[in-house]
């Protein structure tokens, strides 16, 4: 496959990147080192407000070689250091920052793809002789003209009528023409004497087409009455270009002459100055007539203005072209005839050349357009792996591959009732759902990896939350599509998300075994510092394995099951016996008090088979265990911030000693059936509402209960809102709690 770069740099291996950043966007302080020995993609979560915006923004400015800062605090001192293995600096234009959504984004090296360097090298090679006398051309017709710029593409348009990028075509029309048609009087004319803005302006004026139209008239009439010229026929600059023939033709050297006839005798005239005489002196009669130098000066009245002044002393100098002015079309022709006749042996060789090569040339762009280039499969990517609701597909393949233009893109939008339709891209962004937006977006960046592919270029990819609003079959062809970029030995990826199914689904996915996932960070901020703490623990990302084989000795490990486990009786049984028994430990019921060690043995076996209890003091009572486990994990200094377990038992334990806490105070004792905690809140506020020393303790009720019903009844995929949760702040949320019962 065709490499789009052929220059390609020198880049260094990035199997390891530094980076160290302050005061850049809210990050105060980031300071690591991402490894690619093991997996080219390294995996950060990172919840919402802590730094995955920043992160992805401090890149995008080290790519486009501009300064980082802090935008709330723009006088703190910035630091952005990036570095690959061995302190080297890693070149701006290896890194290429994927945010999640840019309507306007276009990849620049889409016409990469679709350049076949076989079929290009063909057209380039017979183009070369042709371009070669076709600028030979054009440098004589820029003097002969007097036009400085667009000199091709303005004789395109005059002779095509339609095109400016039709010059060879223009050049066949002509050829009859210019090979067939006698000389006129055309010849020393300029081209930009006429035909600029500001003239045209005027010739096209009705009032300039009455005088011009009156000049005219005058001059027909005079031509009728003339002694050897006749309207339609032979006037006075058909009669110049005779005479010019004869010269250059030796007509008078060969002793030859010519019969004139005045209509009322025949004058013989025997040499070329006598004949340049006659005709001279006639056509002076006719311009010099009174009648026709009364009508030119009211054409000349027109022609006063400064902006006219040289078009109006060219006119002077070349009368003859006034009966020209009427029919602007029919000029521009004879004008650039006149002067490929001026240089017929130029034009011919380049017409004949082109004829040559024009067959192949026709093939080899019929080829383009059928052409099965790398842009194809970019197409076929897409379209195989995203669901969306319109084709793509390239019109002017042919004129990106020989001549270099910008790809046009058509649309087709899809449709289950009404047949295909060609839509343009700006009214499909107008029809497209959100999500179907951003895999259009996704098509671009296709584009640009792809191209990168090509090429062969080193590239880091910053990935900010790509997947983002996408449903989940859009959602996984992402994640297959980073997969296939994980095996590209020149790429690497970080990938960022806040999303914990989408982290929990590229761990498993992309990094693979267990080796691998340490390659996968829960970002949390430390004070003023963001830290990157390791996530390739099963107990993060799939607790349950662990927490299947270790709860019969870890009490924190037991307690976070509970949950799971009464998900699971329901499932099975509904809300039976068991689950009335387990929901007494996330609920202060009547029960609450007496639920032993002994009473959910059984429960635990019948649910998971393997599990064995007999480690604990079958008659301990689990409310005690439970708010004994908060106790431990109060005193425990180590860093708990990604013990998943430790954040379940404070939720559990919050929420028991706030109810406690309520059912204490409340007067109506009357069982709570659902949404227990809400609904008892509910009493304890209504109740105590309007005493002034229950505030703070309403206010924290409130908080509790807006904070632990998510936590706690948790499935195998909603951990976000515990892992987002600080640590510090369950803590706190616990001690207040209990200071209170």
């Amino acid at each position: 496959m065709f490499s789009a770069i052929k220059n390609k740099k020198i880049t260094q291996r990035m199997d390891k990147l530094k980076i160290d950043f302050e005061n850049c966007y809210g990050i105060r302080k980031l300071n690591f080192e991402f490894d690619f020995e093991k997996n080219r993609t390294n995996l950060i979560y990172a919840p919402n407000g802590c730094m995955k915006t920043s992160f992805a923004k401090t890149f995008m400015d080290f790519s486009k070689g501009e300064a980082s800062e802090d935008l709330v605090y723009p006088d703190r001192i910035n630091k952005r250091i990036i570095t690959s293995k061995n302190g080297n600096k890693i070149n701006k234009e290896q890194v290429f920052v994927i945010v999640p959504y840019n309507e306007g984004y276009k990849s620049q090296k889409v016409s990469t793809l679709l350049v076949n360097p076989e079929l290009k090298k063909k057209y380039d090679k017979i183009l070369v002789s042709i371009e070669e006398k076709k600028a030979t051309l054009i440098s004589e017709l820029k003097t002969l003209t007097g036009l400085k710029k667009s000199i091709g593409e303005t004789f395109s348009e005059d002779i095509v009528g339609y095109s400016q990028d039709e010059f060879f075509k223009a050049i066949l029309r002509v050829k009859q023409e210019v090979l067939e048609v006698s000389d006129t009087n055309l010849s020393g004319v300029r081209y930009s004497e006429i035909f600029n803005p500001k003239v045209i302006a005027f010739l096209e004026t009705e009032d300039f087409k009455i005088k011009i139209k009156e000049y005219i008239e005058t001059y027909d009439n005079l031509i009728e009455k003339s002694i050897y010229f006749r309207k339609g026929v032979f006037n006075h600059n058909n009669a110049s270009v005779v005479a010019k023939n004869l010269k250059d033709n030796g007509f008078f050297k060969a002793k030859h002459s010519v019969i004139m006839n005045t209509g009322k005798e025949k004058k013989e005239v025997f040499t070329e100055a006598d004949l340049e005489n006659l005709i001279q002196e006639e056509k002076e009669s006719i311009l010099n007539n009174p009648d026709l130098v009364k009508a030119f000066s009211s054409l000349d009245s027109k022609l006063k203005n400064r902006e006219l002044k040289a078009f109006r002393d060219y006119l002077l100098n070349n009368k003859f072209l006034l009966i020209e002015l009427s029919n602007l079309k029919k000029l521009k022709n004879d004008l650039w005839i006149s002067y490929l006749k001026e240089k017929i042996d130029i034009y011919t060789e380049l017409e004949e050349e082109y004829s040559r090569g024009r067959t192949e040339i026709d093939t080899i762009i019929e080829e383009a357009k059928k052409e099965e280039t790398t842009w194809r499969s970019v197409i076929d990517i897409f379209n195989r792996r995203f669901n969306v609701p319109f084709k793509i597909s390239v019109e002017n393949q042919d004129d990106v591959i020989l001549k270099q233009q910008a790809p046009n893109f058509k649309f087709v939008f899809i449709d289950r009732v009404e047949s295909p339709m060609s839509i343009e891209e700006n009214k499909l962004l107008k029809v497209l759902s959100n999500g179907e937006k951003r895999a259009l977006y996704i098509l671009n960046l296709i584009f640009e990896i792809e191209a990168r592919k090509e090429s062969e270029e080193v590239t880091l990819f910053i990935i900010d939350d790509i997947a983002d609003s996408f449903d989940y079959k859009n959602k996984y062809a992402i994640i297959e599509y980073l997969k296939d970029n994980s095996d590209n030995p020149k790429f690497r990826q970080i990938i960022l998300s806040h999303n914990f199914d989408f982290f929990r689904t590229v761990q498993g996915r992309i990094l693979g075994n267990t080796t691998q996932r340490d390659n996968s960070f829960i970002a949390q901020k430390n004070n003023d510092e963001i830290v990157l703490s390791s996530a390739g623990s099963r107990n993060i990302t799939n607790p349950f394995d662990v927490w299947k084989n270790k709860m019969n000795t870890n009490l924190p490990m037991l307690i976070a099951t509970i949950p799971f486990i009464r998900n699971l009786v329901e499932f099975r049984e509904g809300k039976s016996n068991n689950y009335k028994k387990l929901t007494s430990l996330l609920h202060i019921k009547e029960d609450t008090e007496s639920v032993t060690i002994s009473d959910i043995s059984d429960i635990y076996k019948d649910t998971l088979k393997t599990v064995d209890l007999s480690s604990y003091p079958p008659d301990k009572k689990l409310l005690e265990l439970i708010f004994k486990a908060c106790e431990d994990i109060i005193v425990d200094n180590m860093d708990q911030s990604l013990n998943l377990e430790n954040k379940i038992v404070l939720s559990i334990g919050i929420r028991l000693k706030a109810e406690e806490f309520m059912w204490s105070k409340v007067m109506d004792k009357t069982q709570i059936n659902g949404n227990q905690t809400g609904k008892l809140f509910g009493r304890y506020k209504l109740e105590f509402s309007n005493e002034s020393s229950e505030e703070s303790n309403i206010e924290l009720c409130s908080l509790v209960n807006l904070m632990t019903p998510e936590n706690i009844h948790l499935n195998s995929f909603m951990y976000e809102p515990i892992l987002d949760m600080s640590n510090d702040h369950l803590k706190e949320l616990y001690t207040k709690i209990k200071s209170i019962g």
